[in-house]
C-alpha cells in the first residue's frame, strides 16, 4: 500500500484542484495537490515538499480532513487529505496540466481521480 497525502486548500468559498499531466497514470483527471510519502518523512513533511515541488507554495498544514483507501488496477493507496492554507507564494503550474479554484457546486463539472470521489462527497456534505 502506498501512503499518499493531499491538501484541501481554501480561498474564501473556493478550493484548489489540479489536473494530472496527460502522460502520467490517470492523466488529465483532477485531484488535490499532493503525492507520495517518502521513507523517513512524516505525512506533513511530505505534503509541504510536494506542494513546494508541484506549485511553488509554502503550506501551513492543519488537521486531517479525512482518510480513504482506494485500490487502483496498478496500486492501492491510503490517502490522507489535510486542511491547509498557503503561507507563502502563488500556485504555479510546475507539474500539472492545469490548476483551478472551484466552488463546491462546481465539483460535478470535473472528472476526478477515483480515490477522491468519497472525499468530494464528504466536502459536498460538509461545505455544500
Amino acid at each position: 500500500m502506498v501512503e499518499v497525502v493531499a491538501a484541501l486548500i481554501w480561498d474564501g468559498d473556493r478550493f484548489l484542484i489540479c489536473q494530472r499531466p496527460a502522460h502520467k497514470a490517470r492523466g488529465l483527471l483532477w485531484e488535490f495537490v499532493g503525492g507520495k510519502v517518502e521513507p523517513g518523512e512524516t505525512k506533513e513533511q511530505a505534503l509541504i515538499r510536494e506542494c513546494r515541488e508541484e506549485l511553488n507554495i509554502e503550506l501551513e498544514i492543519g488537521a486531517p480532513f479525512m482518510d480513504v483507501q482506494h485500490q487502483y488496477p496498478d496500486l492501492t493507496v491510503h490517502l490522507t487529505l489535510f486542511l491547509a492554507a498557503i503561507r507563502q507564494g502563488t500556485p504555479q503550474m510546475l507539474e500539472h496540466n492545469d490548476i483551478r479554484w472551484i466552488t463546491v457546486p462546481e465539483i460535478p463539472q470535473y472528472e476526478f481521480c477515483p480515490a477522491d470521489v468519497e472525499i468530494l462527497e464528504n466536502i459536498q456534505a460538509v461545505y455544500g
